[in-house]
């Protein structure tokens, strides 16, 4: 894997970048820097020698030409991220995935395009045929062992801009390293990749902050896979009769189970304290006895304790004594939208303070909750339920 001296942190605005709704190419003034970086983030890609960082809207993704596997490898090598663990394939348009993986959508899927394409929604194709001389037209590295593959359109014009420029379909993970947080903000990216790619592009923060909603829909019935940006209402609401028994799959696979999309297996978004979360109604008393109780088990030494807070924890409730060993409290938010965008944030955030534990606040699984605690779930070492 090649290394940088220092990785170079460009500047791209979304202002300077319009798509008007027939066209596959955005428009974007030539002598802005906009364009002169998403150009040097695009030559980079096009010659295979490194992955670059970008922002879309749900998290920042590290990209790397799909159909092209040297180029897919370097994304597993930069993240330390398992081999088996599949990549999202991105693109810019529909006319981008017919011409270049010669892959048309099945119906099934057309209500959900229409409403959620550009967005946080990935959809689970068949693979491509072969190229004329028999060879893959995705790489292997991107689905490994599968037979499908997983797609999207980010709605993040930088983003899109740059497949579009490059004229590459990129596979695409989250822009961390694995078993992070994953990255809503290009400093993000630099404290976990400087060094390790030549590239970030700076589109600001991502305003969903989790993950695309992975859905299959070549299956009977359909299914769920990975909850994220798109809700389960969503998609029932607005798939209709073809969607209205879909299923959700099982949050995490089994040690030998091959995973059809990312985030099943492995430890993810785990900061480097120790995460509990509390779900349901805790008053002060039962949270203060249950962390000393956690402490003791897992034989802790916590000198300091940081709170992600939503909308129930009432801190200044809780003894005196309790609050006296909180060194940072984030707040989150109200809604499930706004705990959603906050979330890799705030986990990064209050690890920064060099906290021992973290405490966490659960909240409903309806809505955006469900993706919430998705990554909640996944980040922490014990989860108490009322």
């Amino acid at each position: 894997m090649a290394s940088f001296t220092k990785t170079k942190v460009l500047p791209v605005l979304v202002r300077d970048i319009e798509f008007p709704p027939s066209a596959v190419q955005p428009i974007i003034p030539e002598l802005s820097a906009t364009y002169q970086n998403i150009l040097a983030a695009s030559e980079i890609l096009r010659s295979h020698t490194a992955p670059v960082a970008f922002p879309t809207e749900t998290v920042y993704g590290l990209g790397a030409s799909a159909l092209h596997s040297t180029a897919v490898r370097q994304v597993f090598n930069v993240k330390n991220r398992p081999s088996d663990n599949p990549l999202i394939v991105h693109i810019s348009s529909v006319e981008q995935l017919s011409r270049v993986l010669h892959t048309e959508i099945p119906e099934i899927y057309d209500p959900l395009i229409a409403q959620f394409w550009p967005g946080p929604l990935t959809i689970i194709l068949p693979l491509p045929p072969l190229n004329a001389d028999g060879t893959p037209v995705l790489s292997p590295a991107c689905t490994p062992g599968q037979q499908t593959f997983g797609v999207r359109i980010p709605a993040h014009k930088v983003a899109r801009a740059l497949i579009a420029i490059s004229d590459t379909p990129l596979a695409a993970p989250s822009a961390n390293a694995s078993t992070r947080p994953s990255p809503t903000s290009a400093a993000h990216v630099l404290h976990d990749l400087d060094g390790r790619i030549p590239i970030i592009l700076d589109g600001g923060e991502s305003n969903v902050g989790v993950e695309s909603t992975v859905v299959d829909g070549t299956v009977t019935p359909p299914a769920i896979l990975r909850p994220g940006g798109v809700s389960a209402e969503d998609i029932k609401r607005v798939g209709g009769e073809l969607w209205k028994n879909v299923v959700v799959g099982k949050a995490t696979a089994g040690k030998d189970e091959a995973v059809r999309t990312p985030g099943m297996k492995y430890r993810h978004y785990s900061p480097t304290a120790k995460v509990i979360v509390f779900l349901g109604s805790h008053d002060g008393s039962t949270i203060e006895a249950d962390v000393d109780e956690y402490i003791k088990e897992n034989d802790l030494i916590v000198a300091n304790i940081a709170v992600l807070t939503a909308a129930e924890f009432n801190i200044n409730k809780w003894s005196s004594s309790f609050q006296d060993r909180i060194k940072t409290v984030f707040k989150l938010g109200v809604s499930s939208e706004e705990v959603a965008r906050n979330l890799f944030k705030g986990l990064r955030e209050v690890d920064e303070h060099d906290v021992d534990l973290i405490i966490a606040e659960g909240i409903s699984e309806h809505d955006q909750g469900a993706a919430v605690m998705n990554r909640l779930r996944k980040a922490a070492s014990r989860v108490y339920q009322k």
